[in-house]
């Protein structure tokens, strides 16, 4: 979902969360990170182009390769031909999902979202 401006006025921008456990499983930011991966192929390319370290890319991956039965996203590690990144069928099949899900999410809420708008000053 593109991050709301301030010309286009108030706009609603849901943001799911797939909390297993403890931890945050799944959400925009780590939606974001595997298009990313899916996009260069390379976990640090995938960081750079959010700002974010690798460590953080690589810490968010472990953390969903651990909430999901099969992992979301395979790594080659670095050398003199470098590494590698791509995301698994699991991890399309849950990028997908989560995609349709804030699609749906959008679609549940533009009744009340378009009378909550006529309420909000500007």
């Amino acid at each position: 979902m593109a991050a709301p401006t301030r010309k286009s006025g108030p706009c609603l921008s849901p943001r799911l969360r797939i909390i297993s456990g403890r931890n945050i499983a799944f959400g925009p930011g780590k939606a974001a990170l595997l298009d990313g991966v899916a996009q260069t192929g390379s976990i640090g390319r995938a960081a750079a182009r959010m700002g974010m370290s690798y460590m953080r890319a690589w810490s968010l991956i472990q953390t969903m390769n651990q909430c999901f039965k099969e992992p979301l996203v395979l790594a080659a590690h670095g050398g003199h031909g470098g590494g590698g990144a791509e995301l698994t069928a699991t991890g399309r099949k849950v990028l997908d999902l989560y995609h349709r899900m804030e699609r749906a999410s959008a679609r549940a809420a533009a009744g009340p979202w378009k009378r909550m708008r006529g309420l909000l000053a500007g």
